[in-house]
């Protein structure tokens, strides 16, 4: 069976501590950790631009879905045992809208944050 796949920024301080924490956690090396500064062609094999992965957490499902923000915490927790019990807290409390609203926000400030003084993603418009 496919395992998850996590597309995470990790030139980024905060989430790279953030992922280091996860994968200690994954004993049984159930999730694919995919820094998006390194696999360039991991990340065009699924369709997402670099710029995309920047500005979001991607996870692809064991699926093949492709998942963003509190959906793709959502997938990490669901496949780490000591957190198994969160995603199902969020999924039974139908509590990922809220939850992707505050991200959406954190998500925002911490690119422009991040890319006014060391971003290396392409400027391109968004669309």
């Amino acid at each position: 069976m496919p395992k998850p796949t996590v597309f995470y920024d990790g030139r980024c301080p905060l989430c790279r501590r953030e992922i280091d924490h996860y994968r200690r956690l994954d004993y049984a090396c159930a999730i694919e950790w995919h820094d998006v500064h390194r696999q360039d062609a991991a990340l065009e094999a699924v369709g997402i631009t670099l710029d995309d992965a920047m500005r979001r957490l991607h996870v692809q499902d064991a699926s093949g879905r492709i998942n963003t923000g509190a959906r793709a915490f959502v997938v990490i927790w669901r496949t780490l045992p000591r957190y198994r019990w969160l995603a199902a807290l969020i999924e039974r409390c139908h509590l990922t809208q809220s939850l992707e609203w505050f991200y959406t926000r954190f998500a925002a400030w911490r690119y422009r944050r991040r890319c006014r003084t060391s971003c290396t993603a392409p400027t391109a418009p968004r669309q």
